[in-house]
């Protein structure tokens, strides 16, 4: 006759990154208890223990972010101001720089006060949940929006003669409200797939914001089904976009190596160079985190590079579009001379 097996609570399944639930009585209660009652709090791993440091990093987080919101503001502006520039290609990118705003301003208040005060600055349940759907649905909507960007530059240099045919501004408003519609139906579900997973307890997330892959190691349940879910929108965010900007730069490029004369190459050139360099930076870190097996997800290696797509890249677009394209460098020195003058 074998032999009784013991009975005794659930045992709690190992959670990499985060603090093992001390005792299985206390993750049972725990994910009976606080699941329930919403009273789980997270709290944000710090950059570093001295206090010196933390306090550098807040400076430098802080100027990235003014930076950023002032610089996409000014482009918004100006593309608003400047009629020469109610155009197809500056009205993409003006809808970018709004987003850029949003995109920013969901991730660094939060991350500012939790690198001042980091004890202080505790995430509940729901507003870390909010804090992830906007990250993923403005995230998704922005990569979105740079694939629409390419076809924009697509038809302008493959088929000038019928640009202003085919993009027209009835097509423009139905391309940006389809990203942003795109993004919604991505982040919702994902959001709420997560957020239904049990958590032992109070823990702390390996970065600095509610991210996908940190938020599921700290559930006390299996996440194959949210993994596969996750790899499923990370594809249709990065890998299909991707995809159509590699083809339609092949056809640009095709066509450019077919003008005559040095200035038509440089200025086609130079109205693609920009939106290129904005690309290679918002894929290369997207898929360096979101592309890449769960089980090879490194919380240090995160933490760098959603640095770079969080707040350097924000900082960085309107640097890199400002300073490459002519006809909006022009629109800022008029506006700034027009303001300081009057």
């Amino acid at each position: 006759m074998a032999d009784a097996q013991p009975t005794g609570p659930p045992r709690c399944p190992k959670i990499e990154g985060a603090a093992r639930c001390h005792q299985q009585a206390q993750c049972t209660e725990h994910m009976e208890t606080a699941n329930q009652t919403g009273m789980i709090h997270f709290h944000f791993r710090p950059f570093s223990k001295l206090p010196g440091v933390q306090v550098l990093i807040f400076v430098a987080f802080l100027i990235m972010y003014l930076v950023s919101i002032s610089g996409n503001v000014s482009i918004s502006l100006i593309i608003w101001i400047s009629r020469s520039l109610h155009t197809p290609m500056y009205f993409f990118l003006a809808n970018l720089a709004v987003l850029e705003i949003c995109y920013s301003s969901t991730i660094a208040p939060l991350t500012l006060a939790s690198v001042l005060s980091p004890e202080r600055a505790l995430v509940s349940l729901p507003g870390c949940g909010t804090q992830m759907f906007f990250f993923i649905f403005l995230g998704s909507a922005d990569c979105i929006l740079l694939a629409v960007m390419a076809y924009d530059r697509f038809v302008a240099i493959c088929h000038p003669l019928r640009y202003t045919l085919v993009m027209n501004w009835k097509l423009c408003v139905r391309l940006v409200l389809g990203s942003l519609v795109l993004g919604f139906i991505l982040a919702m579900p994902l959001t709420v797939l997560i957020f239904q997973l049990p958590f032992c307890s109070s823990k702390e997330i390996s970065l600095f914001y509610c991210d996908v892959l940190p938020v599921m190691r700290l559930a006390c349940a299996d996440t194959w089904v949210h993994e596969a879910t996750l790899f499923v929108v990370s594809v249709t965010v990065l890998t299909v976009p991707f995809l159509l900007i590699t083809l339609s730069y092949v056809f640009i490029g095709a066509t450019i190596l077919q003008i005559r004369s040095a200035e038509g190459r440089h200025k086609a050139f130079s109205t693609c160079s920009s939106h290129l360099t904005v690309v290679v930076l918002q894929y290369g870190c997207g898929s360096l985190i979101y592309l890449c097996p769960s089980s090879s997800y490194s919380p240090d290696r995160g933490q760098g590079v959603s640095v770079v797509y969080t707040f350097i890249t924000p900082v960085l677009n309107p640097l890199v579009y400002s300073m490459r394209n002519r006809e909006l460098k022009d629109a800022l020195t008029r506006t700034a001379i027009r303001f300081l003058f009057s």
